[in-house]
């Protein structure tokens, strides 16, 4: 079974379905992400009129929706279950009163969610992310440890790298609840005096991609395979940048298929 490589829409979160469909088709995706956000063409507040008009739109240029980054709220898991879209991916922020209180927090929120995944059997998926939220694989696992299987891991390979961890650890650690994967890649630049992210291209980064395909083949994963898009240099156009991180990202995975 081949990956459904797919890539988060961000980047033209202002374009309606139709027109964002031919341009990922276009680059060689064949799903797509969606920004449901107050800045995106489907906000939270339209979700339940716009999602299903917009998704049949992509699926019209041959685009499978695969999730939506958005909030937990009932519209959203609603608009979610009318358009066949599986997932809502959030992170779990961190906030002024410290990790423990922020966890538990969290916690709070996704237990709350627990009934309505299971009303409009959609998917809360968690993302790792580094700063101020919970930033590892080993965390997110710690914040799901014994909600319902509705509850998955979002694996990201940039911030999984920048957490000081390797797929080969983290990929095992959350194989049973890993509900999509993530690509992009990064570094640290100094600026002023200081150490900042840099997002780059698939080659450039600390994240080893082929690496993350040889660990997606030993947990024998055949989920979607999800490009971001984020690169901090804006002076190639993405579209550019993702075409050849999506050529690199299928050859490794060609060198490490997944198994039948």
């Amino acid at each position: 079974m081949s990956y459904l490589w797919s890539v988060f829409t961000k980047p033209w979160s202002g374009l309606p379905g139709d027109e964002l469909g031919k341009l990922i088709a276009g680059i060689g995706f064949a799903g797509a992400e969606l920004p449901v956000r107050e800045t995106a063409y489907v906000t939270p507040a339209t979700a339940e009129s716009e999602l299903p008009k917009f998704t049949a739109q992509l699926r019209a240029e041959g685009i499978e929706p695969i999730s939506v980054a958005s909030d937990l709220s009932e519209p959203v898991f609603a608009a979610c279950a009318e358009s066949g879209v599986p997932m809502i991916r959030i992170m779990a922020e961190l906030g002024p009163d410290g990790y423990a209180a922020s966890v538990r927090r969290n916690r709070e929120r996704l237990e709350q969610a627990v009934e309505l995944t299971e009303r409009y059997d959609v998917h809360v998926g968690v993302q790792p992310h580094h700063g101020r939220y919970v930033s590892s694989t080993l965390g997110v696992m710690q914040l799901l440890d014994g909600l319902p299987n509705h509850f998955k891991l979002v694996w990201d390979a940039a911030h999984d790298a920048l957490a000081g961890d390797h797929p080969a650890v983290t990929l095992q650690l959350g194989a049973d609840r890993l509900g999509l994967v993530n690509l992009k890649n990064v570094h640290y630049t100094r600026t002023n005096g200081n150490w900042k992210t840099h997002f780059v291209e698939a080659e450039e980064g600390l994240a080893d991609w082929p690496a993350v395909f040889a660990a997606l083949r030993q947990v024998n994963y055949t989920g979607p395979i999800c490009l971001t898009g984020q690169y901090s240099d804006p002076a190639v156009p993405v579209e550019e940048r993702l075409r050849k991180d999506l050529h690199f990202a299928v050859t490794s995975a060609a060198q490490h298929p997944s198994r039948e």
